[in-house]
């Protein structure tokens, strides 16, 4: 396209591999997501520490959004990179045309086509049920707490991405220009994305947060890891190599774990059905470490509600899998193999923040946070030790 040229409108799709959460995450193109905005989370992203770019996804820019409603009242969300930021235009638009806006424009989100979109998105194609098994109060497990939780995609971003365009069409009219945030898609270079979401810290209300909602999250974290640990889990995907399926668990599942039972899970997280993937225990404690050592340098930062991102790819590499020897240490160190990272900051605070002209000014660096990445790297560290 050349730089004169409006480019065509992009019909946005729920991002498949969305486990935590509430905010409804769509995809953009292959390598980009896009989220509605939060003034707090912009200002974060645009004075992000150098420090911590390793550790968040890549700040892409704004695109307008708005609702449009097909003849048999199907919903869909259409962004125009035209309106609102021209900047993002020609950075996102690297790969030439965009293949997405022709194949979404054929489908439309019905029940028998979100099948189809799960379909069309996930690199595993063969592995995704046609029949959409789904209920929003307990779809991960059925009565017995077995057998249903066995999916082959996960369902929570749907979930979200339902209730958000219900929201959205019951207060706003189709015209109306929503902001959103494109961000870098952290998962997109892995085939099968075993993600492990994690709310960290010991408080999770934001300063802005009334009342009520502030006893609500305080009654959550006392009743959860969070307040023993600094961390509970709020969503996990992972892939089982053994049924070809994703084991999803979510948020509810991760408030009801004691110390023990978020240990276990954290050990489920690096089981493919086969086998304990010891070999990336390694990698994700150094990575974790790493971050560690950079929280402890932000002065002011508070990451309230903020979660933390452990991923690797349940798709084994050959040789590691044909290998019976020990890992060769360039092995165990190559970082691309696992990934950290840090997202959500719609509630972070920090001395100087745009969006929130008077934070309660905050020293020293979030030591909830620490307390929270210091127990996680325990924990991993005695899984490492065969504890």
């Amino acid at each position: 396209l050349g730089p004169a040229e409006p480019r065509a409108a992009v019909l946005l799709q729920p991002f498949v591999h969305q486990v935590g959460g509430h905010t409804s995450m769509l995809t953009y193109d292959e390598h980009t997501i896009c989220k509605p905005l939060v003034s707090q989370e912009l200002s974060f992203y645009e004075s992000l520490p150098l420090a911590m770019r390793q550790f968040t996804p890549q700040y892409k820019g704004i695109v307008s959004v708005h609702l449009k409603k097909d003849s048999l009242g199907n919903l869909t969300l259409i962004a125009s990179p035209g309106l609102g930021q021209p900047d993002t235009c020609g950075r996102l638009d690297s790969a030439g045309g965009d293949p997405t806006v022709t194949l979404w424009h054929k489908c439309k989100w019905s029940h028998t086509q979100v099948t189809k979109t799960f379909k069309d998105s996930c690199p595993g194609k063969m592995l995704l049920r046609t029949d959409l098994q789904y209920h929003t109060d307990s779809f991960l497990e059925d009565a017995n707490g077995k057998q249903a939780e066995r999916k082959s995609y996960n369902p929570w971003g749907l979930h979200c991405h339902r209730q958000h365009l219900n929201r959205m069409s019951s207060k706003h009219n189709e015209n109306k220009l929503h902001q959103f945030l494109l961000l870098e898609n952290v998962v997109s270079k892995y085939s099968y994305p075993c993600i492990l979401d994690l709310k960290m810290g010991t408080r999770q209300h934001g300063d802005d947060a009334s009342e009520e909602k502030k006893a609500r999250h305080i009654k959550k974290c006392e009743q959860s890891t969070s307040a023993s640990l600094g961390v509970r889990i709020c969503g996990m995907q992972v892939y089982q190599a053994d049924t070809g399926h994703f084991l999803c668990k979510d948020k509810y599942y991760g408030r009801k774990l004691s110390p023990e039972g978020f240990q276990q899970t954290l050990r489920q997280f690096l089981c493919n059905g086969n086998q304990l993937r010891t070999d990336l225990l390694e990698p994700i404690i150094l990575r974790l470490k790493a971050l560690l050592a950079v929280i402890r340098k932000q002065s002011s930062y508070r990451f309230y509600s903020s979660s933390l991102l452990i991923i690797y790819d349940g798709q084994e590499h050959k040789e590691s899998a044909d290998q019976h020897l020990p890992f060769p240490k360039t092995h165990g160190t190559n970082p691309s193999r696992v990934d950290v990272r840090m997202i959500d900051f719609a509630h972070t605070t920090f001395k100087g923040s745009k969006s929130n002209p008077n934070p309660t000014l905050y020293d020293g660096p979030d030591h909830g946070y620490i307390f929270g990445l210091e127990n996680l790297i325990k924990i991993l560290q005695s899984l490492l030790e065969g504890k």
